[in-house]
């Protein structure tokens, strides 16, 4: 069940529909004109589908083959970001202040592509294919809320056996696939500090308790967790990124607040940055006779490959596509991917494909405004899907 001839047939219509997508960008939990063209080909291709999920109403779950055989997840993730497009390109974003810059129109099309495929040889499937078109991937947690609706567990369609998610990486060269066993990207949380002290003249400045200070000072600890709390053979890091205070020069305020993120690639660790962070601010404000307040927001977890499954893409990925073209990735990312939620449920695997084309020295970075997936990266991206489904180990074979 060869599927490169399949594939080359339909990369025309699955090229002019990621262009159609790359023309309508929509954020978390807007993408209704995204969902719209999702559906409208699956219909075209003949393939039942669930429109939406609870709290999720432009995510489309659709299964394919003998659903008493093991069920096998292909996800793709459907949203963009509020970014304004500066590609040039002819098929550039419609919507202003929305882009597709972190390639998710590859995903998705390349998803609908495989659709068909798989449609055209359903009853020879050695496996039921569940596909999930997934909003919110960017900072909404879609997956949470699929997940919650049920396509995993078998509330809605098939108990999921092993999932299969990828990513367009602009490192990569095209054609080349990359993944690892373990963890592969960080888990992501969010903090806010609020330190609370008495504003005066700045002229004066002994008449108050100055929260700028204190806050300044701790930005400048929570820079030590890393480096004097965690374990040197481990990964952290801590990032301030946001900090406001005050409203005139010769105004001590009475509040500073300051935001970031943490990342880590365990759960341990993660619990570990939480304390610290909370610690350290709480012990400088009360250094500076100020108070603190300490909001914690829990993002995503790390995405954890689970070993069978990814040295499942590793064999796949060499056998179709060439040893030379397979790259075992060295160590994780800190970027972070709510497809990590899937994967504390079900073993699964999220790899990379390259979408840097062959003649370029760089390629813009995801999430910059210049960023495209590449259309050559297609078959790469449906080949694996396919491929990862057709040789997925069952009793049978």
């Amino acid at each position: 069940m060869s599927a490169v001839p399949l594939i080359n047939q339909s990369l025309p219509s699955v090229i002019e529909l990621r262009h159609r997508l790359h023309r309508i960008p929509e954020v978390q939990y807007e993408e209704f004109k995204t969902a719209d063209v999702i559906r409208q080909e699956l219909t075209r291709l003949g393939i039942p589908f669930v429109a939406g999920v609870p709290n999720a109403p432009t995510a489309t779950v659709a299964w394919l083959g003998d659903p008493s055989k093991p069920c096998v997840a292909l996800r793709a993730d459907i949203d963009a970001l509020p970014i304004v497009e500066n590609t040039g390109l002819e098929y550039a974003s419609t919507h202003p202040g929305r882009m597709h810059a972190c390639g998710h129109d590859g995903h998705t099309a390349s998803l609908v592509g495989v659709a068909g495929i798989l449609k055209s040889m359903e009853d020879r499937l050695p496996v039921c294919v569940k596909l999930l078109w997934q909003p919110a991937e960017e900072g909404g947690a879609g997956a949470s809320r699929l997940i919650a609706g049920g396509v995993l567990d078998g509330r809605l369609g098939p108990k999921v056996d092993a999932i299969f998610g990828l990513h367009g990486w602009p490192a990569l060269k095209v054609g080349i696939v990359a993944t690892r066993p373990g963890p592969i990207l960080a888990g992501q949380d969010t903090f806010e500090v609020k330190i609370t002290g008495r504003g005066c003249h700045g002229a004066f400045p002994h008449y108050g308790h100055d929260p700028i200070v204190a806050a300044a000072e701790c930005v400048g600890s929570l820079q030590h967790i890393v480096s004097r709390e965690i374990d040197p053979t481990d990964s952290a890091v801590v990032t301030v990124a946001i900090f406001h205070a005050g409203t005139a020069s010769n105004v001590i305020p009475d509040v500073a607040t300051f935001s970031g993120t943490a990342r880590s690639l365990n759960n341990v660790t993660r619990e570990q940055l939480r304390r610290a962070i909370e610690r350290r601010a709480r012990s400088v404000a009360a250094a500076h006779e100020c108070t603190s307040e300490f909001t914690w927001s829990e993002g995503y977890p790390p995405t954890v490959n689970d070993p069978a499954m990814a040295d499942h893409v590793a064999t796949v990925a060499r056998a179709t596509l060439g040893p030379e073209r397979f790259l075992p990735v060295g160590k994780p990312s800190m970027g972070a991917e709510d497809f990590a939620f899937y994967l504390e449920k079900v073993p699964g695997c999220f790899f990379m494909i390259g979408v840097q084309p062959a003649d370029a020295a760089s390629y813009p970075p995801l999430h910059s405004d210049r960023f495209n997936f590449t259309d050559a990266a297609f078959p790469t991206a449906m080949g694996m899907f396919l491929e990862l489904v057709l040789r997925f180990p069952t009793a049978g074979n």
